[in-house]
């Protein structure tokens, strides 16, 4: 099995580093294979809301504004068993740059037709500074799985007070994962 991970995370040390790390780790002990993009480094840009709102992305599943990384990020999800979404928290949501990079996917994506559907995704959120904010980010990365039709393995939410025991939770997830497990089996 091949996992992508899907990072917002722009720095590379704290808690957000911490938990992937973790993530990282069980993928390798389920004997798959993994891969870490941060979006941080592939400069995606916000959607141009090109067309009076649609431009060719819902018609072609292609994004017209392709000059970034978008595309190449675009077919590495596609080319992946499974999905990990991890990003710290910021304001309640997800990093701006993986909102930025799932905002157009979505808009390319969309639905029974789009790569996402049926494949397994893991969400991550971590909150450091007051901790608060884990519901909110976890409820956009949930929308978007519905909207692509991916399907939600399981939901972590960290923050400063709860990193002792979510970490290896994270894991231990991520293991389960990338081992084939299907959701509501044990």
């Amino acid at each position: 099995m091949k996992v992508l991970i899907l990072s917002g995370n722009p720095k590379k040390t704290g808690l957000c580093e911490s938990v992937t790390a973790e993530i990282r780790q069980g993928i390798t002990e389920a004997g798959a294979k993994w891969e870490e993009i941060r979006l941080s480094d592939y400069g995606i840009e916000r959607c141009h809301v090109c067309g009076e709102g649609w431009g060719t992305c819902r018609s072609t599943h292609v994004c017209a504004f392709g000059e970034d990384g978008f595309t190449e990020v675009s077919d590495r999800v596609a080319s992946a068993d499974a999905v990990v979404l991890v990003t710290p928290v910021y304001w309640g949501e997800t990093a701006e740059t993986l909102k930025s990079f799932l905002d157009r996917f979505r808009r390319c994506q969309f639905g029974s037709e789009g790569v996402l559907s049926g494949k397994p995704v893991l969400l991550v959120a971590s909150a450091g500074g007051t901790g608060n904010g884990v519901l909110t980010c976890l409820e956009q990365m949930d929308r978007f799985c519905r909207h692509t039709g991916a399907v939600i393995f399981d939901l972590v939410g960290v923050n400063r007070w709860s990193a002792d025991y979510k970490r290896p939770l994270a894991r231990a997830a991520a293991e389960a994962l990338a081992s084939g497990r299907k959701t509501g089996t044990p």
